[in-house]
C-alpha cells in the first residue's frame, strides 16, 4: 500500500504548518508574560461627575 507523492507533499506541509502553529503559540505565551496579570496602574475611580447615582426614571416615581 504505497502513498502517491503528492500524498506525501500534503503531510509534511501539514506537519509543518502543525509546527509552525506549536512554535509560534510557544513565542506567543513566553512574550505575554506568562499569564501574569500586571499591577493596575494607581489612577482615580471612574465618576459621573454630577449625574444622580439612580436612573432618572426612579427619581420620578417618588
Amino acid at each position: 500500500m504505497a502513498m502517491s507523492v503528492a500524498m506525501v507533499v500534503l503531510l509534511i506541509l501539514l506537519g509543518l504548518a502543525a509546527l509552525a502553529a506549536i512554535t509560534g503559540t510557544v513565542v506567543l505565551v513566553l512574550r505575554d508574560g506568562r499569564g501574569e496579570i500586571p499591577p493596575e496602574p494607581p489612577v482615580q475611580p471612574w465618576t459621573a461627575g454630577t449625574l444622580p447615582s439612580r436612573p432618572y426614571a426612579t427619581l420620578r416615581r417618588i
